[in-house]
């Protein structure tokens, strides 16, 4: 028996969307504490945080969704809906169905982008945050390293194969792990296809609209940070990041300073926040908003 039911929401324009709902110990009378609810990355889903929502949902309630084009959600009818501000509307459309007034958002490279976006749409609605990775300002190289796998339609024989992969485009991220380790990403980010076949679990057109943007003139995200002001805040850096550098988080904690930040050694893009550093950095926060 699994401990979160599986469970669907419907966007504004009609996709049908899936979310984990980890219900957590219940709310005593009088407890007002907000849900948790895990953002993941680009090509991720629900699966990435595995590990860590059961381990919060012994006081949170955590719910984890796949955004359009992932995991058990459809995929959009149009491409050019794959963007951050679409997939925005999608959380605020899943919090007004659940009635969630306030929610405390973990948010994993485009999970920290749409956490930012959030707090400039419905900042009354986020009670504290956790950046993983990802800040205002991204790095070319990481971005660069992104586009080059992302949409690649790869498929594989068995989960070794998957493994060894996942490995050789994400090694440096995560130096010195075993297989195990990259068999188990394999599981988060793959699925078994209709023909056998190991495959990506997400719909290749999400490609279609990073490709058309302009790596030289990035938007000014940096107004989306400063939304996050006045709120339990935490960014994790993986010390061997190509995406968030060292002096961006500088600047990030410069500009909010009640922010905390933590770097963890030995993990790039981005930590698993199975890390044990992560998931104290992660409680402390939620003791400050709890």
């Amino acid at each position: 028996m699994s401990d979160y039911e599986d469970r669907f929401w419907t966007s504004r324009d009609g996709v049908k969307l899936h979310f984990r709902d980890y219900a957590g110990p219940g709310s005593p009378e009088g407890d007002a504490k907000p849900p948790v609810i895990c953002l993941p990355g680009l090509t991720r889903n629900a699966r990435d945080f595995e590990l860590l929502a059961p381990r919060l949902a012994a006081r949170w309630r955590v719910l984890c969704p796949d955004m359009r084009g992932r995991g058990d959600s459809e995929y959009a009818k149009d491409a050019a809906t794959y963007n951050p501000v679409q997939y925005c509307e999608d959380v605020l459309a899943l919090l007004d169905q659940e009635n969630i007034g306030r929610f405390v958002a973990i948010g994993t490279s485009l999970g920290g982008l749409m956490t930012m976006g959030l707090a400039l749409a419905a900042p009354e609605r986020i009670a504290g945050a956790v950046l993983n990775d990802v800040g205002p300002l991204l790095e070319p190289v990481g971005l660069s390293r992104i586009l080059d796998y992302v949409g690649q339609g790869r498929n594989f024989a068995t989960w070794v194969h998957a493994a060894r992969a996942l490995e050789g485009t994400h090694g440096a991220a995560h130096p010195g792990q075993p297989l195990d380790f990259w068999i188990g990403k394999a599981k988060q980010l793959m699925a078994l296809g209709s023909n056998g076949r190991i495959v990506f679990d997400y719909d290749m057109k999400i490609a279609e609209p990073l490709r058309e943007q302009d790596l030289e003139s990035p938007a000014d995200l940096w107004p989306a940070w400063e939304a996050l002001a006045g709120r339990p805040l935490l960014v994790l850096r993986g010390a061997l990041s190509d995406l968030l550098s060292e002096a961006t988080l500088k600047r990030m904690i410069a500009r909010v300073p009640e922010a905390e930040a933590v770097t963890l050694d030995n993990v790039g893009h981005t930590p698993t926040l199975d890390e044990p550093e992560a998931i104290a950095a992660i409680e402390r926060l939620l003791a400050r908003v709890a």
